[in-house]
């Protein structure tokens, strides 16, 4: 089934407000964001495991995971709220969560040509000044026209209007961003196609995900016809 598969619409979700999806594997399950028509679809999710529960799983097309709460384990090591994976395309992985957790996951993604696995413990990474005053930019992974982030808002904070070459996709993990279309609390996921405007900024602060330069209609798409 397709969900917000069509990446030249603006979509705009508050996570919470969706169905928990059961897996195949025992205690782990989704809320679809996006999705294709099949397995090999680029997909967007949040992901819940329950303590003690884990899954096994090839990345042919490659994946990114943000841990939103709790312990993620797979064989290389542990990853703690706020961390960020990136695994390329060919790779495997198998997961667990002893006590539990909730992840943020992209699937299919990535160029094939993409073949860098990075970790990022972002609790300890330092953060760069942002192009006004009041932002913060801690670099993730960036590969061609795509570049992810996280980036920081202080209270008060604006930044300039602009447009979006090859899309941009936001998750809020903290605080409340806003811009002249709405109000996005944490929980929210947006998505705005290539080329598109907006005028950002955040009364309250936040922080985000950020992912750019991936939604050029003239890249590869895994997305099922």
């Amino acid at each position: 089934m397709k969900i917000n598969s069509d990446i030249s619409k603006r979509v705009v979700i508050q996570q919470a407000t969706l169905p928990w999806i059961d897996t195949p594997w025992a205690g782990v399950q989704y809320r679809a964001l996006e999705r294709g028509a099949d397995d090999a679809a680029r997909a967007t999710s949040i992901i819940r495991y329950a303590p003690g529960s884990g899954l096994s799983s090839s990345c042919e097309f490659g994946e990114e995971i943000v841990v939103l709460d709790g312990v993620l384990t797979d064989e290389f090591g542990s990853y703690r709220k706020g961390d960020y994976l990136k695994n390329p395309p060919g790779s495997s992985r198998a997961c667990e969560s002893a006590s539990g957790c909730m992840l943020l996951v992209k699937q299919h993604h990535l160029e094939i040509e993409d073949d860098q696995r990075i970790v990022v413990e972002t609790a300890t990474k330092p953060w760069y000044q942002g192009l006004v005053d009041g932002l913060s930019v801690m670099p993730l992974s960036e590969f061609g026209t795509r570049h992810t982030a996280l980036v920081r808002w202080a209270p008060g904070t604006r930044f300039n209007a602009h447009r979006h070459f090859g899309g941009e996709e936001i998750y809020v993990l903290n605080g409340v961003f806003e811009d002249e279309f709405g109000r996005y609390p944490a929980g929210t996921w947006m998505r705005s196609p290539h080329l598109s405007a907006h005028c950002p900024f955040s009364l309250a602060g936040c922080t985000i995900f950020v992912k750019t330069g991936h939604l050029l209609p003239l890249q590869r798409e895994i997305t099922a016809a």
